[in-house]
């Protein structure tokens, strides 16, 4: 693996990773390879990425937990400008750690992508007053396809960093803040999603 380091298995998650390009830096400024395809297969990993996404959130905006039923994708997430809370939980049928999650902070200044493999919900808080991240999937969305999961599940427990407030029995973001202050933004669709294991009642 000539250009990137992996952390694998994250969090006791069996192909979670955390992949660190190297970066050359000089008075100019850096240069580094944000993706290689053998590098990649090096490391052990075959995706064949097909759709880019990028996204632009101010602070406090949360996204997720969303995922695809019936065309799961693989993501390859960084962030381009500023920071973020990044969450996955597993919902691989027959997964020993079917149900875990798993977080950690992404910022631009580390250059670290967070590979997500097919099979788990996905969500971000933005930490900064703007957030630009990038992300590579390796099946197409489809919107019809879309399913979620409440970001404030009491049965997974998600420790998002500096949110105050307390569940109210739903995913409405009302009554929830950053520390500073900061409210909490959510698209309508994701106020709506049960718990994880509320759907299965």
């Amino acid at each position: 693996m000539g250009q990137i380091k992996v952390d694998y298995n994250l969090g006791g998650i069996e192909g979670l990773c955390l992949i660190t390009p190297q970066k050359h830096e000089d008075a100019r400024g850096y240069f580094m390879e944000t993706y290689h395809a053998i590098d990649m297969k090096e490391a052990g990993f075959d995706y064949d990425f097909v759709q880019d996404n990028q996204t632009r959130s101010t602070k406090g905006v949360l996204r997720g937990l969303h995922y695809q039923i019936h065309h799961p994708q693989a993501k390859l997430i960084r962030v381009l400008r500023g920071e973020i809370f990044d969450v996955v939980v597993d919902l691989r049928q027959g997964s020993e750690t079917y149900g875990k999650w798993y977080g950690r902070c992404l910022t631009a200044d580390q250059g670290q992508q967070f590979l997500i493999p097919r099979g788990f919900a996905h969500g971000f808080l933005v930490l900064s007053d703007i957030a630009e991240m990038f992300y590579k999937c390796d099946a197409f969305y489809h919107p019809e396809d879309e399913s979620g999961i409440a970001w404030n599940d009491p049965d997974l427990g998600i420790q998002w960093p500096q949110v105050c407030g307390e569940y109210a029995g739903s995913a409405d973001a009302r009554g929830y803040r950053l520390a500073d202050g900061t409210p909490l933004i959510l698209s309508e669709k994701d106020t709506k999603w049960k718990g994880l294991f509320a759907e299965k009642r």
